[in-house]
């Protein structure tokens, strides 16, 4: 992999979606902080560099810059929204505060077809999100494109290889978007899209090799698709030197111990230790009801479990995660970023002092795609990548309220149902995320002539992106019936069956 784009990251929310778009044109490329020097850049031999978008004001006091070598690295340079208004101050041009504000759909008239333009005609609809915008170009440059409220909404250096866009050809909403990718990554940066997962299959199994040599590995499986495609990943680099533990806490789906332990142990030959400590997580949640407390109590109780595995299993040098690029990226806080620290992860930020291993994330380069993508080149089956996302606390925080073995055992077969009917109508994949909620309310039902008076579950049933926002799918109400019935007939407990119809935001998509 010798081709490499660099994206500095100025806080935008969609400097991982340009990351992503870039990799899906077989061009691998790597996020860094805005301030990385342009040495930096220079030894990791970079073809380009992209300057993100930001929320910032580059003519506010402190606005965050780059280092201004970054223009004299010989490599070709984009800069995106907030990243065109860098290059214009930066280089000599004029910025001004916009008294009209671009925010939404635009379009784009062509003034004349630059290299960013190949293949796409005028007028092409994009989508704007700034408050400034350039009023005189930087010695050099030239406007190729327009909107209505910015006269150089698209410019361009050919000597210096040069450009600069004032709207986002990273988003959907900007449908042409792509091809002006491909033309700044194939035509100007003179990639070759070489950035293939097989290769990437290789090139990790030998850095896992190198970096573990002869120590031992633990991971912490969990059933879901990054702990199993990281230990699939692993066991093909190092064989029994892994050991996977899995924790049986009691707030797992139905039959799940069973299922890791077949695909796992019986499938893939690895060494696996299942520790079934169902009774100290319910004991220790009895009569709880908050849900950070219940959060805080599984989270503290899992490690306490695990630790003592590890310590059961002897010598260990390296704990294995399945930590993502995205979970990587929104979890280091940057000095000046107006985007710092999006949100603190739980695979990052170290582990429990006590336990003093090294760390061993082989996917952090990785998106959740390319995960998958990973998974299927090593074998794992299209049920496992692609399974809904499940919480850490698992059906803890899916049971409203206190947790009580008998919610969790009715809760368990309501979601079967529901996974059965997804999967057998085709909607499990069409979706984010579908999973059922306990709440313990009493309602009253007539079943067999006869009064009940029983619980309630709600279906939460969402389409999304990036689970950073989320609104709810519209299932054909025959699918919902049938559930429903299923629900209702089958499982003793539950006499009603709600839908969630809310969106995020406001709302979250678990329920606590």
């Amino acid at each position: 992999m010798n081709q490499k784009i660099a994206v500095l990251d100025f806080g935008s929310q969609y400097t991982q979606v340009i990351a992503r778009r870039i990799r899906e044109c077989n061009v691998y490329s790597q996020i860094f902080p805005f301030n990385t020097k342009a040495s930096e850049l220079k030894k990791l031999g970079v073809c380009g560099v992209i300057l993100s978008g930001g929320p910032a004001s580059v003519l506010s006091k402190g606005a965050p810059k780059p280092d201004r070598k970054i223009f004299e690295l010989g490599v070709p340079v984009l800069g995106i929204c907030y990243g065109l208004q860098l290059m214009g101050s930066l280089l000599g041009g004029q910025v001004v505060s916009s008294k009209e504000r671009e925010y939404g759909h635009g379009v784009l008239s062509f003034k004349t077809c630059g290299r960013l333009l190949k293949g796409i005609e005028s007028p092409m609809k994009v989508w704007n999100s700034h408050g400034d915008k350039i009023v005189k170009l930087p010695k050099g440059f030239k406007a190729i494109g327009t909107t209505e409220n910015s006269p150089y909404a698209l410019i361009e250096d050919l000597d210096r290889s040069f450009y600069g866009m004032q709207f986002h050809p990273e988003v959907v909403h900007t449908p042409e978007g792509i091809k002006i990718i491909k033309n700044f990554l194939y035509d100007i940066c003179g990639c070759t899209g070489d950035w293939k997962m097989s290769d990437y299959v290789a090139r990790a199994v030998e850095n896992i090799r190198n970096t573990v040599g002869d120590k031992k590995v633990i991971l912490g499986l969990s059933g879901g698709v990054d702990s199993s495609v990281a230990a699939a990943l692993i066991h093909k680099a190092i064989g029994d030197q892994l050991t996977c533990v899995f924790v049986d806490n009691g707030l797992l789906r139905k039959d799940e111990r069973v299922k890791v332990e077949k695909l796992f142990r019986d499938n893939f030959k690895m060494r696996m230790r299942t520790v079934r400590a169902e009774k100290i997580f319910l004991d220790r949640l009895k009569g709880v009801k908050d849900p950070e407390r219940k959060r805080k109590i599984i989270g503290k109780t899992f490690i306490e479990v695990f630790d003592k595995a590890v310590k059961s299993i002897g010598d260990v040098d390296f704990l294995a995660q399945g930590t993502l690029y995205p979970d990587v990226i929104e979890s280091v806080p940057i000095a000046g970023n107006p985007a710092s620290l999006i949100k603190s992860h739980h695979n990052v930020g170290g582990l429990p002092k006590r336990m003093k291993l090294k760390l061993l994330e082989p996917l952090r380069e990785l998106f959740k795609d390319e995960v998958r993508a990973l998974g299927k080149e090593l074998g794992l089956s299209r049920e496992v990548l692609w399974r809904h996302p499940f919480p850490g606390p698992g059906l803890g925080v899916r049971v409203v309220g206190e947790i009580k073995k008998a919610y969790l055992d009715v809760l368990r077969e309501a979601d079967d149902i529901l996974m059965q009917e997804m999967r057998s109508s085709g909607y499990y994949e069409k979706v984010w995320q579908s999973f059922a909620v306990f709440l313990p309310v009493k309602t009253v039902g007539v079943m067999g002539d006869e009064r009940t008076y029983d619980n309630a579950v709600a279906l939460r049933i969402v389409e999304s992106t990036d689970a950073m926002t989320a609104d709810w799918a519209h299932i054909p109400h025959e699918l919902l019936a049938k559930i429903s019935n299923r629900i209702i007939n089958e499982v003793k407990g539950i006499n009603r069956v709600c839908l969630d119809i809310s969106s995020k935001p406001p709302s979250t998509i678990e329920w606590e």
